[in-house]
């Protein structure tokens, strides 16, 4: 865990704000005033992630971004499971807490399942919805489908399946405090070329010990072994999140999760949105054009 008022070299310069309701010192970002804009990160990720798209999109909105359990400056509980209905449930304590509606809910990587059963949850309290470089899980067939055909070329996936298979998925998984940025980088993606040591402490810092490493095994593990089990909605509230305004953007050199597969799992679901690409982007695409992305969603926003 990342100590609360670290900035990282004056790179995460935003207050912490902590929150306890969901049985542990969950932390996020609240910056600005007006129509509140959540911001959901993935794996290995947390908030730093968002770090260049929060002041732009904060000029004239309210913008939340949490940390999960075991990620960021969020607190790494011993007594729960580290599932993504157990992450839904926290989200949407805070997102009660806080009571936000009129939200523009903004997914990244595992943002997909639990932005996706949020949205099932609380549709009433979702106004647009923001896609990066992922789906929207509702426990659909085509979903399963698309996490076959693309675990089949993905190059992590295919090093995930080899280290389960062999018994070093784990042991490698738990020296992410040294190794998570390599990863990152070489089987996911990014561009950026100026990795500083603020970047790199930001990334490998929350995972400095054995007891943080919950999160960032629990999440890729479970879709490794197939534990995972997308939220599923019922038809009426898969028609009330599909009834939304959404918008993709797309990093299309992303090496994990490939567009080939994800973007028409989306177009399925939202017929109408428009998508984005970023041909100089990859799949942490919020490091690599973090200025077009926050013009992108706040265009997205005024005309929607």
């Amino acid at each position: 865990m990342i100590e609360e008022n670290d900035t990282l070299g004056g790179t995460f310069p935003f207050k912490p704000h902590f929150s306890s309701g969901p049985g542990f010192r969950m932390h996020y970002v609240d910056e600005g005033q007006g129509l509140p804009v959540l911001c959901l990160h993935g794996e290995p990720t947390w908030g730093y992630l968002y770090r260049e798209v929060i002041p732009i999109l904060a000029q004239n909105n309210r913008v939340i971004v949490p940390d999960y359990m075991g990620f960021g400056k969020s607190e790494t509980p011993q007594h729960l499971e580290y599932t993504a209905r157990q992450n839904t449930d926290n989200l949407e304590i805070l997102v009660k807490e806080l009571d936000l509606h009129d939200i523009t809910l903004v997914v990244h990587d595992w943002g997909r399942q639990i932005g996706g059963a949020l949205a099932l949850r609380q549709a009433s309290r979702i106004r647009r919805i923001v896609v990066m470089n992922t789906m929207l899980s509702m426990g659909l067939p085509e979903e399963e489908i698309c996490w076959t055909e693309n675990s089949k070329e993905s190059a992590w996936f295919g090093w995930a399946d080899r280290a389960v298979a062999n018994g070093t998925f784990e042991a490698t998984l738990m020296n992410s405090g040294v190794a998570i940025v390599g990863l990152m980088k070489l089987l996911q993606g990014f561009e950026r070329a100026n990795v500083t040591e603020d970047f790199f402490r930001a990334y490998s810092l929350p995972f400095a010990t054995p007891e943080e490493y919950n999160g960032v095994i629990a999440f890729p593990k479970s879709i490794v072994t197939g534990s995972f089990k997308a939220e599923t909605g019922s038809e009426s509230q898969i028609s009330a999140v599909r009834a939304k305004p959404a918008m993709m953007i797309e990093g299309t050199k992303d090496k994990v999760l490939l567009a080939k597969h994800f973007v028409p799992v989306f177009k399925k679901g939202f017929p109408n949105a428009s998508i984005h690409y970023l041909d100089q982007a990859s799949h942490f695409l919020l490091e690599d054009e973090p200025e077009k992305i926050g013009q992108l969603i706040l265009d997205f926003m005024k005309n929607s």
